[in-house]
């Protein structure tokens, strides 16, 4: 029998999944209206923002889970949970891909230029007529793309059903075979998730310049989705702390183990993007130099340094603070800068590829930045109902599983 306190917290829960639904809707009937004012090429690539934007944090949960069950930890079972409800948002993720591909199939070349054989590139030649294309076409072709696609999704959401449906029947029956479970999911799950997501970065965001060759791009993406399902897992710890839920059950040492983590992979970000970027410069390779070129002009410069600051500098100074990392507060002020840095890194990986008559691309700040944040707005609202509803369906911690006295007692249980 539920308890009243435990009713309104539901009761409140459910309205704020509605809010957020109604929230989602709009964000994604003010993105399609804009098929009347903008154009449909910066409409689809801003839309295309969005959706990998959250599919980036989904992904990064998903891994964070794995990584869980595959090392064995104590700490982190009581936050597991919550990751275990924001996979629920993979199959409503799927779905809102779906305009994506149905225009890819609709009309070729509007979003990935090489989906149109007829497309004209620089020097007035045709993508069918041009040898880099050529020697790439058994990967870059439209029906590659779609299986591929349709494999990534069902890669997460497969592996996710598995994860959460072993987790939750666990609170049920106490069986120490649903963990082991998870630990062979995890075993097989985080190669075919490095690899789906590798291949995602490429054929979503890679491939809209697609004479551009890089090694580094799917570490990229997976330093970005691991730091963004750490940087939303410290929000909504913070969210169920405040409303009451985590009190007396998340501790400073939890957090600080999570924030330790989250420092660490600012430090990798960098080492990736700076190889990168390093390996391209020394090289100097037309076809790899032209991606940071083509970005050196107008306002991107500007956000290419915002980059390089806001997504290393402040959260690593930021991160080197015992307090910081400790303390809910100060953890979740840097958490939403670097999922908004996120955003913009993301902007600045995709929205180049929209050029203006002169070959160049159109500025950061411009009207397809409205689009980018509907969409955002939109989708986010989407994952986030998902979540909302999968919250009630399970207990807040997963309180049969073998680890969690030890992850409720980690270390000294000092309140955040």
């Amino acid at each position: 029998m539920s308890t009243p306190a435990a009713s309104s917290a539901s009761a409140s829960t459910a309205a704020l999944a509605n809010k957020f639904l109604v929230t989602g809707l709009i964000g994604l009937a003010l993105t399609a209206l804009g098929l009347f004012v903008a154009t449909p090429q910066a409409l689809a690539l801003s839309y295309l923002v969005g959706v990998a934007y959250w599919t980036t944090v989904g992904i990064g949960m998903l891994l964070l889970i794995q990584i869980h069950y595959i090392v064995d930890a104590g700490w982190s079972t009581v936050i597991r949970r919550q990751f275990e409800h924001g996979l629920s948002a993979f199959k409503w993720l799927f779905v809102l891909f779906l305009p994506l591909l149905i225009c890819a199939w609709v009309k070729p070349g509007l979003i990935w230029p090489w989906m149109d054989l007829a497309h004209e590139i620089h020097g007035g030649h045709t993508v069918g007529a041009d040898p880099l294309y050529l020697k790439k076409s058994g990967f870059l072709n439209l029906r590659m793309f779609t299986g591929m696609t349709l494999g990534f999704f069902g890669i997460w959401i497969w592996l996710s059903a598995r994860l959460r449906k072993a987790s939750f029947t666990q609170d049920t029956d106490g069986n120490t075979k649903w963990t082991f479970m998870s630990r062979k999911t995890a075993a097989f799950g985080i190669p075919l998730t490095a690899l789906a997501l590798s291949f995602a970065a490429i054929y979503w965001m890679k491939s809209l310049e697609y004479h551009w060759f890089s090694t580094m791009y799917g570490v990229w993406f997976f330093a970005n989705c691991m730091r963004a399902g750490m940087a939303f897992g410290v929000m909504i710890t913070y969210w169920l702390y405040v409303r009451g839920d985590y009190k007396g059950i998340f501790n400073t040492n939890q957090l600080h183990c999570l924030t330790a983590l989250a420092f660490a992979f600012v430090v990798f970000w960098a080492y990736v993007t700076f190889s990168q970027y390093f390996l391209i410069w020394n090289a100097n390779v037309p076809e790899e130099t032209f991606w940071y070129n083509i970005r050196e002009h107008g306002d991107w410069v500007y956000v290419g340094m915002l980059l390089l600051f806001g997504h290393f500098f402040v959260p690593f100074l930021s991160w080197l603070r015992y307090r910081n990392k400790a303390e809910l507060k100060p953890a979740l002020i840097v958490s939403i800068w670097i999922a908004v840095i996120i955003l913009v890194d993301l902007c600045y990986n995709i929205l180049p590829a929209l050029k203006d008559a002169h070959d160049e691309p159109l500025p950061f700040l411009s009207m397809n930045l409205f689009w980018v944040l509907t969409s955002v707005v939109g989708v986010g609202g989407i994952c986030v109902w998902a979540y909302l509803k999968s919250f009630p369906t399970a207990k807040i911690i997963p309180i049969r599983d073998p680890r969690i006295v030890e992850s409720l007692t980690h270390h000294e249980a000092t309140a955040p």
